[in-house]
């Protein structure tokens, strides 16, 4: 153990998981010759070669393939060994970092949240919030331990689990008729349109439908909040399409009413973690609530 970097281990084996020297740099928000440097320097030490370029992917050679099962386990038990001493810090159990977007943050989260106070009073719980995309990055870099954030999501390293299933309805001002039906893509192509900002899972879905019903409405206005969304709807200035999960309770208030689509549209939320992060007791009591709370 004398001089092991386990920094140069973690940059080895993110280089290594993502192929790539300047992927695994921004990853760790470095510079990518700082990231070559590592590896050369952990490479000298070990006096073997742990990475070569098969094209432009960088790819773990014969000693670096057989190192890379030792780091997965090194990850574990350092993990594991950070959280044995976490109840002795200051009388607290833990942290547990999570990641997710503003509306489940606003309307689902809280009482997942309270809950697993409630069992554990010392947990620290931090909760960012963004759009799938970024929390995503962020279990990946292991700067969360868990997000809860809307579906599809892709990456060989992560353990994706449906969790939720949130439909999408029709929000538009309570001053307007009520629709006689569900709203179809074609009534909504004719309505001043309040959408999300692009780049969303959630918007993706919406653009989706009305694609699959050939319409492509250009948006009156974009907007990264749905609660700005639905105090615009309410003032009258237009149309929109929002989580059920957002509008419960609520509608009827600020001068906003709801209908549902057709043909209908649901987003679906997941858990998705990274698979060799270890549970530890907070982790696993913020997941058990997750699942309390859906019904399992």
């Amino acid at each position: 153990m004398n001089g092991f970097r386990l920094d140069h281990l973690e940059t080895f084996a993110t280089v290594v998981e993502l192929g790539s020297f300047s992927a695994a740099a921004e990853r760790a928000g470095i510079s990518q010759p700082a990231v070559s440097l590592q590896v050369r320097q952990f490479e000298r030490q070990l006096g073997v070669r742990l990475i070569e370029r098969v094209g432009k992917r960088a790819q773990p050679t014969a000693a670096g393939a057989e190192l890379l099962i030792h780091a997965r386990r090194i990850r574990e038990e350092v993990a594991a060994a950070l959280a044995s001493v976490a109840p002795h810090r200051d009388g607290a159990i833990g942290h547990v970092r999570i990641g997710t977007g503003a509306t489940a943050c606003i309307y689902l989260l809280p009482p997942i949240l309270r809950r697993v106070k409630e069992r554990l009073p010392g947990l620290e719980i931090t909760v960012r919030t963004g759009n799938t995309g970024d929390m995503v990055k962020l279990v990946e870099g292991n700067a969360i331990d868990l997000a809860l954030v809307t579906l599809p999501v892709r990456g060989r390293s992560l353990d994706i689990t449906k969790a939720f299933e949130d439909e999408l309805v029709a929000v538009f001002p309570a001053s307007e008729p009520q629709p006689p039906g569900p709203v179809t893509p074609g009534l909504l192509a004719g309505k001043p349109m309040l959408f999300y900002e692009g780049g969303g899972n959630t918007r993706h879905i919406v653009d989706r439908w009305f694609a699959a019903a050939g319409h492509a409405p250009k948006p009156a206005m974009e907007l990264g909040s749905v609660e700005a969304i639905k105090q615009l709807v309410g003032a009258g200035l237009g149309w929109s399409i929002l989580p059920r999960l957002a509008i419960s309770g609520t509608a009827g208030l600020g001068g906003i009413a709801t209908a549902s689509l057709r043909p209908r549209l649901v987003r679906s939320l997941g858990i998705v973690l990274r698979r060799d992060k270890h549970l530890g007791r907070g982790l696993r009591e913020v997941l058990r609530s997750i699942h309390e709370a859906r019904g399992d």
